[in-house]
């Protein structure tokens, strides 16, 4: 659940332009739009989105006991390089024959073409632990894979019919991404990138359980709301190794305002993935067969370009 920041929080209205970070956020919106879409896309021989599948991945490495820091930056790394780079990643090229510094240098040349958005200290960090992400030797927690079967509500509000959207995001989707956009927002407000990758991961550890029924469904449940929720998370945290769930316990603490520089870097991922999920679904329903022809080259440069056109003149197909 969102926990929305106190008045006082916000030194600026967001509305107005006037958010200190308001020009970072704007040059990033692009890249984090791309990193969203790997919750759409999918590959032959492994189940659930590729959001899905790092959200599980990532879950294993943490329960298993590596280093978080590792987790958040190589997970996010490897993020950035799947927006160009979709599913192929270095266990694919490896399958492929390549040796393990060229399939390196092809995932490094996907990070590359999109980073250049990115905090230059932090692109740095992530470049380098591209390398790092492990497939771990112990199964994801039962919480993945319902958080996964769990859709999410989508846009709602009291006393009104939802907007149903076809088809929803899971809420393995929304946290890794989340996770990820607060890893890349984290230098806006100098705050460590490792809390908000975390918190991320964790914020909706009460959805194993409980079905979304989005902001409507909060309001309905009233003054019963945080009860709900705190004994469903405790519960998912109850069942962790003791040294994860006590620094979730720590993390998630966080959600509660937008005063520390982790909290805004949450928050602002959190909203972010919120809003750039509906512009998904208005792109996607507005989508045009000329902008596929001629915004992107459907029928692209190549030796019988020019016998495709012909062809779909000839069938009252041409743009």
């Amino acid at each position: 659940m969102p926990h929305p920041p106190s008045p006082a929080a916000l030194t600026t209205d967001p509305r107005a332009g006037t958010h200190p970070g308001t020009a970072a956020l704007a040059r990033l919106r692009p890249l984090l739009a791309e990193i969203g879409d790997a919750k759409r896309v999918r590959v032959a021989g492994a189940d659930g989105s590729l959001a899905e599948q790092a959200f599980a991945r990532g879950w294993a490495r943490l329960v298993e006991g590596e280093d978080p820091a590792v987790v958040a930056l190589s997970e996010t790394a490897a993020a950035v390089a799947r927006a160009r780079l979709a599913g192929i990643d270095a266990a694919v090229l490896a399958g492929a024959g390549l040796a393990p510094d060229d399939a390196a240098a092809v995932l490094r040349r996907g990070f590359d073409e999109v980073a250049g958005v990115l905090d230059g200290a932090l692109r740095d960090r992530l470049r380098d632990a591209l390398p790092l992400v492990r497939t771990p030797a112990v199964p994801a927690p039962l919480l993945v894979p319902r958080l996964i079967a769990q859709p999410r509500a989508g846009a709602t509000a009291p006393g009104v019919a939802r907007i149903m959207v076809e088809p929803p995001e899971s809420h393995g989707d929304h946290c890794l991404t989340v996770a990820v956009y607060g890893v890349l927002v984290a230098p806006v407000f100098g705050a460590d990138p490792v809390p908000p990758f975390l918190v991320g991961m964790a914020h909706h550890l009460h959805n194993v359980l409980l079905p979304d029924a989005g902001f409507a469904g909060e309001v309905l449940l009233g003054d019963h709301l945080d009860t709900v929720i705190g004994t469903l998370e405790a519960r998912e945290l109850a069942v962790l190794p003791a040294g994860l769930a006590g620094r979730l316990r720590t993390v998630l603490a966080l959600r509660a305002d937008a005063v520390a520089p982790e909290s805004r870097a949450f928050h602002t991922a959190d909203v972010l993935d919120r809003v750039l999920q509906v512009h998904h679904h208005a792109r996607a329903a507005a989508f045009t067969a000329g902008q596929a022809l001629d915004d992107l080259e459907l029928v692209h440069a190549g030796p019988v370009q020019a016998f495709h056109h012909e062809v779909l003149a000839a069938a009252g197909l041409a743009s």
